[in-house]
């Protein structure tokens, strides 16, 4: 199997960029299955129904969120109504969706996404993601149950994702973190066979500040002062990601290769 998994996606260049060039490169780099983190896709703050399904109909199998889940207050109530939804599953006890799903590509092979936040520097404190993250991958045991697992872990600390993936090692396809917006270049293979990234990137305007209209967070930097709201960057849009290889048998990686397409960061497909 072959999965594309794609950072956040900001905005409406994000989105613009998804929706224009996601097809063809579904067709010319042979995936099976798509993951995207989608939390920042609408107005770079959570997301709408209306704009997941966009990106669903260009073909993201599987849309993860992070800790702006539930920014966009509509969702609290449509997340119940879109499976292919995931908020992260430690975000609150309370939280109305679902913090893991198992879906099924075109040639039936099950596929178990986990999203999971984070808390070294993330606020409010979240409940502990490790034995929560543990529980979903015991219920699903990979190469049995499912064909491949994806963790979508969204958190600010290099180090609790190192942590993360060093635990999970053996036990899922691709540990990938998100949340950063900046691609790291330690994309590997760890030693039990589970594929890692640092950070995916995001699918937005690189001509920015992690996504934001550049002007505004560099003014508050320089001046200490609020001037204005942070808006989406809008300019031509690069979608950052891994594809990774599985193998068939016991649901590990294979290969893992950084994908940077388009934009400021990237070729064309």
């Amino acid at each position: 199997m072959r999965l594309l998994v794609i950072g956040d996606i900001v905005g409406r260049a994000g989105r613009d960029s998804i929706t224009a060039q996601l097809p063809t490169i579904r067709e010319k780099m042979e995936i099976d299955f798509v993951v995207a983190n989608g939390e920042n896709a609408t107005q770079g703050r959570g997301i709408t129904l209306a704009h997941a399904h966009l990106l669903f109909q260009a073909g993201i199998d599987c849309l993860t969120l992070g800790d702006h889940a539930f920014d966009q207050r509509h969702l609290v109530k449509d997340i119940n109504a879109e499976s292919r939804i995931i908020r992260p599953l430690n975000f609150a006890r309370g939280a109305p969706g679902q913090g893991s799903g198992i879906f099924s590509d075109a040639k039936g092979r099950k596929v178990l996404v986990i999203s999971a936040l984070g808390r070294v520097f993330m606020q409010p404190p979240y409940d502990d993601p490790f034995p929560m993250v543990d529980a979903k991958l015991n219920a699903y045991p990979l190469g049995s149950a499912v064909a491949a697992t994806v963790i979508d872990f969204h958190a600010e600390a290099t180090s609790e994702k190192c942590a993360m993936g060093l635990v999970f090692d053996g036990r899922a396809t691709l540990i990938a973190g998100s949340h950063t917006h900046i691609p790291t270049a330690d994309y590997r293979i760890l030693d039990n066979g589970t594929a890692y990234i640092t950070d995916l990137g995001m699918c937005g305007d690189y001509d920015s500040v992690i996504g934001v209209h550049k002007d505004e967070p560099i003014n508050r930097f320089i001046s200490g002062m609020r001037r204005g709201r942070f808006t989406p960057a809008v300019g031509t849009a690069t979608i950052c990601g891994v594809v990774v290889d599985t193998d068939e048998t016991s649901g590990l990686a294979q290969r893992i290769d950084s994908v940077r397409i388009g934009g400021r960061l990237g070729v064309k497909p």
